[in-house]
C-alpha cells in the first residue's frame, strides 16, 4: 500500500465513482477511509466535499507516504486495522461518522512491489505481511506440517489439490522466495504452460488470508463499522472473493433480520451463527425498490459486469419504517491482479438512519 517513486500517478481505485456516489457526502461529513492504502477514496472522499477524512491503515509503508499522496490538511492518518475504527475514534474524542468506505483485501501497490512478497510475477522474499510484523510466509511454511498447510490451501484459496501441494511443499522445504513457492505450486498441480489460470494464485492467496488474519479481520471490521456510523450514515464495502462476499452478505443478511439458517453457509474459520428472531434489531431492513444497474467498466484488464442489488437501509433499534437508500452489485473481477484468486467483487452500501 505504498508508492514506489515520486512521479506516479494517483491511483485510481476500481469503483471509486461508484461508492462516492452512494455515500452521498455532504459538505463537512466526517468519513472514514478504513483501507488508505495509496489514498484512492480519501482522496475522492475530500474532493466530494468530506470536511474531515480518517485514514486507516495496518501498513506502516501506507501511512509513511500518505501525507505525501493526499497532502491535505482535513486528512488524518492512523497505523491501525480498520477493525478498531471505533475503539480509535473515541479515543481521539472523534466519535461517531457519516461515512465509511472499506476496499477489501491486498492493495495493487503491495502487489506491485517484489520485495513485499504477495505476487509470484516477480521474485522476491517470501513475505506477504500487511502489517509488516509477526511471521512471514517463508516462516510460516517452513514451520507447519503438512495437515495444517493443505488446510489452509482449502480453506482460504479453496484448492482442490490442497494435500498434493501441502506435501509437495514440505518435502522442498526450506522455502524462501515467491519464485520458488511457485514452482513448487505449479509442479505439484500439474501445471502447463498456456494453461489459462495459474495454480499459484490460490496458493499465495491462502497464505496470505492466513498470515493476516483478513477474514476475522473484515467480520470484525464490519462489527466496528456500524458502531462507529451515525443514524443516517452510510457504509459502502468493496469485496474482490467470494470469501468476502459471503462474509458481507451474512452481514447485511443478519443486520436485515433476513437472515435464515437453512441457507447460511457456516464458513470454516467463522464461529459465528445466523439467530433468527422477530425481536431482533434490524439495523439494515430491506424495503422494494428500483434503481438503475451499474454499468459495465474495463480498468486494468479487469473485465467488470453489472449486477442489481436490492436498496438497503440500517435503521437505529426498533425502527420500523426505513426510508429509500442506495445499493450497488458492483462488478465480477476475473484475473485481475497477481495473488487474487479470480471471483467476485462486489460494492455494498447500507446507510442508517435514526
Amino acid at each position: 500500500m505504498t508508492s514506489t517513486g515520486t512521479h506516479i500517478a494517483p491511483h485510481v481505485p476500481v469503483l471509486v465513482g461508484e461508492v462516492i456516489a452512494a455515500l452521498a457526502l455532504r459538505a463537512g461529513d466526517t468519513a472514514v477511509d478504513g483501507t488508505f492504502g495509496a489514498g484512492g477514496y480519501t482522496r475522492a472522499m475530500l474532493g466530494a466535499g468530506a470536511g474531515r477524512v480518517i485514514g486507516f491503515d495496518r501498513d506502516p509503508d501506507a501511512i509513511a507516504d500518505g501525507a505525501s499522496l493526499v497532502p491535505d490538511p482535513r486528512l488524518t492518518l492512523i497505523n491501525e486495522r480498520f477493525s478498531q475504527m471505533d475503539r480509535v475514534l473515541a479515543e481521539r474524542g472523534i466519535g461517531q461518522v457519516d461515512a465509511i468506505a472499506l476496499d477489501i483485501g491486498v492493495s495493487s501497490m503491495q502487489i506491485d512491489r517484489a520485495d513485499r512478497g504477495f505476487s509470484f510475477q516477480a521474485d522476491g522474499p517470501l513475505d506477504m505481511r500487511m502489517s509488516k510484523s509477526g511471521l512471514t510466509a517463508a516462516e510460516f511454511l517452513n514451520a507447519a506440517d503438512e495437515a495444517e498447510i493443505a488446510r489452509i490451501l482449502k480453506d482460504y484459496g479453496e484448492e482442490p489439490r490442497a494435500r498434493a501441494i501441502a506435501r509437495a511443499i514440505v518435502a522442498a522445504r526450506p522455502i524462501e522466495r515467491t519464485g520458488e513457492l511457485a514452482a513448487i505450486v505449479r509442479r505439484a498441480a500439474g501445471f502447463r504452460p498456456g494453461q489459462k489460470a495459474d495454480p499459484a494464485t490460490r496458493t499465495f492467496q491462502a497464505v496470505r488470508i492466513h498470515l493476516n488474519a483478513e477474514l476475522d479481520e473484515l467480520e470484525q471490521g464490519l462489527e466496528a463499522a456500524e458502531r462507529a456510523l451515525k443514524p443516517g450514515g452510510r457504509l459502502a464495502v468493496v469485496t474482490f472473493h467470494s470469501l468476502e462476499d459471503r462474509i458481507v452478505k451474512r452481514f447485511f443478511r443478519e443486520r436485515s433480520g433476513e437472515c435464515r439458517p437453512a441457507r447460511v453457509t457456516v464458513l470454516p474459520w467463522s464461529t459465528r451463527t445466523c439467530p433468527r428472531s422477530n425481536t431482533s434489531p434490524r439495523r439494515f431492513p430491506r424495503r422494494n425498490a428500483s434503481w438503475p444497474q451499474i454499468p459495465a467498466r474495463v480498468r486494468r484488464g479487469c473485465a467488470a459486469r453489472s449486477a442489481p442489488l436490492p436498496p438497503q437501509e440500517r435503521n437505529a433499534c426498533n425502527e420500523r419504517r426505513p426510508k429509500l437508500s442506495f445499493g450497488i452489485h458492483g462488478c465480477q473481477l476475473r484475473g485481475c491482479c497477481a495473488g487474487l484468486l479470480p471471483g467476485v467483487a462486489s460494492c455494498r452500501v447500507r446507510t442508517r438512519r435514526a
